[in-house]
């Protein structure tokens, strides 16, 4: 869509036919925006992976807009991975996003060939040369299970080292975190363009819950104009809306290479704020 900067939304495949059916809605609308790409997640330990399968073909089939399959490597085998890759390409996927990925409830340690992200990347690229696009996480505020800044930092070098063609962030409401992370790799020699995630805000009990387990910080004053509202959910989504409007302004203007918007299957919360930046269609 743009020469300059990429704008995507991320949708999480459904458990029901009629939660599909509002996931491709919300995609169609969407659609009409003319994004880059639409991301899709992957369940932990592959728990969703026919779902993703089936939402990512059919976005690239119906929808008409390039679709980027999550890849986690907890959980699965070299084979497993092998497979999802050929059939992808046969598809003609051309993004992956490349994570370890969460273990689930009661796995205990990770299970599967290959152990963290980077060796996935080193797989992939193994595998299918230069045929997909990679993207790779990235922390602005430090993954939650990282010992240290410096132990996440490093990480990151390595995933960008194995091959990764971009990055995007875990979503923050701090946009000094995501130039202080980007500053960082950069000094350390990593150059990809490095996407911020962008979360809209609607729900503050739910927003707490997400953060809380992803290790994303609500700053204080944020969190206590949302307490403060209540059960006032309009009054929540416009302080949303400007709140996370002004800071992806700020983004950009600072040299962000474009947003990639966590929608939760919600069309009109991650359009408000598009609009507002009179982001180009």
């Amino acid at each position: 869509m743009s020469q300059d900067r990429r704008y995507s939304f991320e949708f999480f495949p459904t458990k029901t036919d009629a939660g599909h059916e509002k996931l491709m809605n919300t995609a169609r609308q969407l659609a009409t925006y003319n994004p880059d790409f639409f991301s899709c997640t992957y369940g932990a330990g592959g728990s969703t992976r026919d779902r993703t399968i089936n939402t990512v073909l059919q976005l690239e089939s119906e929808v008409k807009v390039p679709a980027a399959p999550h890849l986690s490597c907890v959980g699965d085998s070299k084979a497993d991975l092998r497979g999802l890759l050929t059939q992808y390409k046969a598809a003609g996927i051309k993004r992956i996003v490349a994570l370890r990925g969460d273990l689930p409830s009661g796995m205990g340690m990770a299970s599967g060939e290959l152990r963290y992200a980077n060796d996935l990347v080193s797989f992939i690229r193994e595998e299918t040369a230069d045929h997909f696009h990679i993207e790779v996480a990235a922390y602005p505020e430090m993954h939650p299970q990282a010992r240290n800044f410096e132990d996440d930092i490093n990480n990151f070098v390595r995933k960008a080292h194995a091959g990764a063609d971009s990055a995007i962030t875990q979503y923050f409401f701090n946009a000094d975190s995501y130039f202080r992370f980007v500053e960082r790799v950069r000094a350390a020699g990593v150059t990809i363009p490095i996407v911020p995630g962008i979360m809209p805000i609607t729900n503050y009990s739910k927003l707490a819950r997400f953060s809380d387990a992803c290790g994303a910080e609500i700053p204080r004053w944020i969190r206590k104009q949302l307490e403060a509202y209540g059960d006032d959910i309009q009054s929540i989504q416009a302080f949303g809306e400007q709140v996370i409007s002004e800071m992806c302004e700020r983004l950009l203007v600072g040299g962000a290479p474009g947003l990639h918007f966590y929608t939760l299957n919600q069309a009109e919360p991650s359009l408000a704020i598009w609009n507002n930046l009179k982001l180009p269609r």
